[in-house]
């Protein structure tokens, strides 16, 4: 695999993107686009362990927000996160290096939801959300619209969700989503930390339904 990092100008501040591609010679599935949290960043178990992608024919982008790359502990308000990540996106998708297609965005948690709100704005093929924060642990009002905007659209919804998650349970994701969404569960809580081998399991499966 080749590994690239490169800042993206936003309205935000800078964004920096840690590309990954196959090795020359192997065949392209496609492209995954993933963010990281509100409190966290692209070195998280997960999303590290998602790496393993690309000697299977994916292109692999960590995409550290704005924020983060400023030296932030705490996420900005969702609309700052939303205006960042398009022009990222829309970065990637152009020029000699544009990633191949099936464009596969997400990320995990806050990054799963800023991925959800904007699939349609950046053509997106399908989403892949990680520890998607469905309701607070504190009480508050369900989330499930905004990944309701990815099956309303018609594109293919992935979730994986940790079966201690305080932010919702692979069965509530189940209960609020339907059957249009493709939910995996995995072992742990909201962090994924303790078995990111799982997600990649999940992912891998999931991934492989868009390429048949």
């Amino acid at each position: 695999m080749t590994l690239s990092v490169r800042e993206i100008d936003t309205p935000q501040g800078p964004a920096r993107v840690h590309v990954e591609r196959p090795a020359r010679g192997r065949s392209l599935r496609g492209s995954l686009v993933l963010s990281h949290g509100a409190g966290g960043g692209v070195q998280a178990g997960d999303l590290v362990a998602l790496r393993a992608l690309v000697d299977d024919g994916w292109t692999y982008v960590r995409v550290e927000q704005p924020w983060r790359v400023a030296g932030g502990r705490v996420a900005t308000p969702p609309r700052t996160l939303d205006a960042a990540w398009v022009p990222v996106l829309a970065a990637l998708c152009r020029g000699r290096w544009a990633l191949t297609r099936p464009l596969v965005v997400g990320g995990r948690s806050a990054g799963a939801r800023v991925a959800c709100r904007t699939a349609t704005g950046v053509g997106a093929d399908a989403v892949l959300a990680l520890s998607f924060p469905l309701v607070p642990p504190s009480g508050g009002p369900s989330r499930d619209h905004e990944a309701r905007l990815v099956l309303d659209a018609g594109l293919p919804l992935a979730v994986v969700q940790g079966l201690r998650d305080p932010f919702g349970t692979p069965d509530d994701v189940r209960r609020a989503l339907g059957e249009a969404a493709s939910v995996y569960a995995v072992r742990g809580d909201h962090s994924l930390g303790r078995h990111p081998q799982d997600v990649l399991v999940a992912a891998d499966q999931w991934l492989s339904t868009l390429t048949q």
